[in-house]
């Protein structure tokens, strides 16, 4: 996924309000941008880190930035806009770059699927194929050396996951793909210390044939790419 405007560097003050973000331009200028990030975001809004923002010429737009990625203390890349996953993944099968998911000639993001009012990110279809049903997520959390999903409890994420688990149930392929935005990720595991509820989710889902799968990304300030596929701890 190629950023369509080039980004415009800074340093991150602070990141408040959840969706707001502080940052000093390199010619000095303060602006806020937009946080594009639902969850704690441990670890990845420090002070003093270098972030990168795309900026908008939408008059109608309250924020003229938008925050997208961003380098650690320890030199590690963010994507830290959860909407990328979906663009970095779908880019993916559209180039046929994830073997396990190979095999389908139709892809069609956010269909309604489930009976909780669901979308799923991707549907996969394809002659002689069972119809997959993909669901995406952006892991950033990185503790000690250990990836983890979610960073906040999300009741949103749990329905998901029965969502699939019902999918496999009536007969379906159902994948949930862990599109890791951290470079100093090696590996995922489900964060039940966070939430409990969701690992209990994840479980069940796994018993009863979920597939998870967890791949990596190149970050850059002109890209972000899925790369290679991480072990997922279960």
């Amino acid at each position: 996924m190629q950023f369509n405007n080039s980004l415009i560097k800074g340093v991150l003050i602070k990141r408040y309000k959840r969706f707001l973000a502080d940052v000093t331009l390199e010619n000095g200028q303060e602006v806020i941008a937009h946080c594009p990030n639902t969850g704690a975001m441990t670890g990845c809004a420090e002070a003093n880190m270098q972030v990168w923002l795309s900026p908008s010429n939408n008059p109608k737009r309250k924020l003229d930035y938008t925050w997208q990625i961003g380098i650690t203390a320890k030199g590690h890349w963010l994507g830290i806009n959860t909407n990328n996953a979906n663009k970095v993944v779908g880019e993916a099968l559209e180039q046929q770059r994830i073997p396990e998911l190979g095999e389908y000639d139709s892809i069609q993001p956010e269909v309604r699927f489930g009976h909780e009012n669901s979308r799923v990110d991707f549907l996969l279809t394809g002659d002689g194929q069972k119809d997959c049903y993909l669901e995406v997520k952006s892991v950033t959390l990185l503790e000690g050396e250990q990836g983890y999903f979610p960073d906040a409890k999300t009741v949103r994420g749990q329905k998901h996951l029965r969502e699939l688990t019902s999918m496999v149930e009536q007969g379906n392929r159902a994948v949930l793909l862990f599109c890791v935005q951290h470079t100093g990720i090696r590996s995922v595991k489900v964060a039940g210390h966070i939430d409990p509820k969701y690992a209990q989710c994840f479980i069940q889902a796994l018993a009863e044939g979920v597939e998870v799968m967890a791949y990596s990304c190149d970050i850059d300030e002109q890209n972000i790419t899925l790369n290679q596929r991480l072990p997922v701890i279960t």
